[in-house]
């Protein structure tokens, strides 16, 4: 008879930024599917989703991935619901209308990774600052660059889970990295983005290091942390048509601040037009333009029109999940058809 360590995972009820938690259901002659993991509970009064006198909330398995770290083990994405089965209000992965995974996401991750003994970034000395930025940026060797070993680690893990990672670079400053993932389908995107947030900050117990996903945490002339959000469905794929990305676009206008209301906590702090950043109070868009809210990336101009939107403005914190699903209303709300050209 063989056991099975399965990882739950889930998002608590802390705001204005949900935190990760987990813990570990032994399972014995564990088949390995999603089908397979039972419903479980936990004490929601301890993670800000229940009251003490009725505090049991449900764990719904809604993906599953080797764990790359435990031998027959398993990592069991879950949402939170209501003892009464409904989802809990802070489940916001079942709010996403995606059904038919029309839309696709490649989220680019961006973090720092902090010397818990300093409380500061890699690369930045005790009562000071590093060089400025300029140099940082996909740079190699040992004057400018830290933490690749655990980056490189984190990929591994990552890839070994079967998530669908895309790369990695050193970002701007010192200690600041990024890691991009992509996926068919919202709720999808948003699993793996999670379960890489969940391998990357278990990896930190081992290195003494934390990761920060403030988006703003280094203060000063330092760019902050976003998560920039690529995104398509069969219209911005197929239609060949300048005039109907400029229609969706526009769609995101007048809706700006309800995007900016679950794009991140603190992100006033980065989103100030400075740093390849727009002011957090304009909506822009433009071609190859980072600067702007949205960029049209040059590719899809040169592809006729046929590609992807990239909102530049998710801060690093921000849930996917509440991003995919706002971006998706927006794009809705244009009522385009997809017209292949």
């Amino acid at each position: 008879m063989s056991k099975s360590k399965l990882e739950y995972i889930w998002l608590d009820g802390h705001e204005p930024t949900q935190e990760l938690r987990s813990k570990t259901k032994i399972e014995e002659d564990f088949s390995g599917k999603l089908e397979d993991c039972p419903l479980w509970s936990f004490d929601g009064s301890s993670t800000e989703q229940a009251e003490g006198g009725s505090s049991d909330c449900l764990l719904k398995p809604v993906a599953i991935y080797p764990d790359p770290e435990r031998a027959g083990g398993f990592l069991v994405m879950a949402e939170v619901l209501n003892a009464d089965g409904t989802a809990h209000s802070s489940n916001h992965r079942a709010q996403i209308d995606d059904d038919d995974n029309d839309f696709w996401f490649g989220f680019e991750q961006e973090y720092f990774l902090m010397d818990t003994e300093t409380d500061l970034p890699l690369g930045f000395p005790r009562g000071g600052f590093p060089g400025p930025q300029g140099k940082y940026y996909c740079s190699v060797g040992g004057r400018y660059t830290w933490g690749r070993e655990f980056v490189e680690e984190h990929m591994d893990l990552c890839i070994a889970a079967g998530i669908n990672f895309e790369g990695i670079n050193q970002e701007v400053a010192p200690g600041q990295w990024e890691f991009q993932c992509f996926a068919k389908g919202a709720k999808k995107a948003g699993d793996e983005i999670w379960v890489a947030r969940y391998l990357l900050n278990r990896l930190s117990e081992k290195y003494g290091y934390y990761i920060e996903l403030h988006p703003k945490p280094v203060k000063g002339d330092w760019n902050g942390s976003g998560m920039h959000a690529n995104f398509s469905n069969t219209t911005l794929r197929t239609c060949g048509s300048k005039e109907i990305y400029e229609r969706i676009c526009e769609a995101f206008r007048p809706v700006a601040s309800d995007h900016i209301d679950v794009y991140g906590a603190f992100n006033d702090e980065r989103l100030t037009g400075l740093h390849e950043t727009a002011s957090i109070k304009d909506f822009s868009y433009g071609v190859s333009d980072r600067g702007a809210s949205i960029r049209i990336p040059i590719i899809t101009v040169e592809r006729g029109w046929k590609g992807w939107l990239e909102d530049r403005r998710p801060a690093s914190n921000g849930d996917p999940y509440k991003i995919a699903g706002r971006i998706i209303k927006t794009v809705k709300s244009a009522k385009i058809e997809a017209v292949a050209n």
